[in-house]
């Protein structure tokens, strides 16, 4: 159950302008009866200021007035109007400083380990360059004597989901062009017999 914001704080407020049961009020806030008990004797919150849940959108002063009439009345939370975060785009990638020279060891581990995936997905997972591939491809890169292929999960240059979805659509990829050769082929064949 979702709780509301500052739960101690919207508990004072409650126990100081409501008529509601320490039940409820501990039940809406997630706090422990005695608590709410220890917060109306004046034992806990002593200066808290308390937080008001209507002003705020948590609480609807119908929700409110519905409780106070039925103490075995369970508050609940009002939805929020306020707009839900999207998440960030698959934009380009940053990679920390400190974690730059692994770079080129994480793109040698999955072209040795990985040969399907091809330039443009590793370049989205690591967040590096088509060149930058090409030349740990073809063993021209500057640092080349020094690259050992270690796998990027462990390095930190992305996470083992993305990895695997990588690898799922480049299988994919890879069965649907082999299905297509193997017809390619047999229309050929079926042409020299003629």
């Amino acid at each position: 159950m979702a709780l509301p914001l500052m739960p101690k704080a919207t508990a004072v407020w409650l126990v100081e302008n409501t008529a509601l049961s320490f039940i409820q009020i501990a039940d809406f806030c997630g706090l422990h009866e005695l608590e709410i008990q220890a917060i109306a004797d004046g034992d806990v919150g002593m200066g808290m200021q308390g937080m008001d849940p209507i002003a705020n959108g948590q609480l609807t002063q119908a929700e409110l007035d519905r409780c106070a009439a039925d103490p075995k009345a369970r508050l609940k939370l009002a939805r929020s109007t306020n707009p839900v975060p999207t998440a960030r785009g698959k934009g380009a990638r940053y990679t920390p400083v400190s974690k730059r020279q692994d770079r080129p060891d994480g793109i040698a581990w999955l072209v040795k380990n990985h040969p399907e995936l091809q330039d443009v997905q590793i370049s989205k997972l690591l967040g590096t360059t088509k060149p930058t591939i090409k030349a740990i491809r073809d063993k021209t890169h500057w640092n080349s004597p020094n690259i050992t292929a270690r796998n990027p999960v462990t390095l930190g240059l992305c996470t083992e989901a993305d990895l695997e979805k990588a690898v799922i659509v480049a299988r994919a990829r890879a069965a649907k062009l082999e299905k297509a050769e193997g017809k390619a082929m047999g229309q050929v064949e079926e042409n020299t017999e003629d």
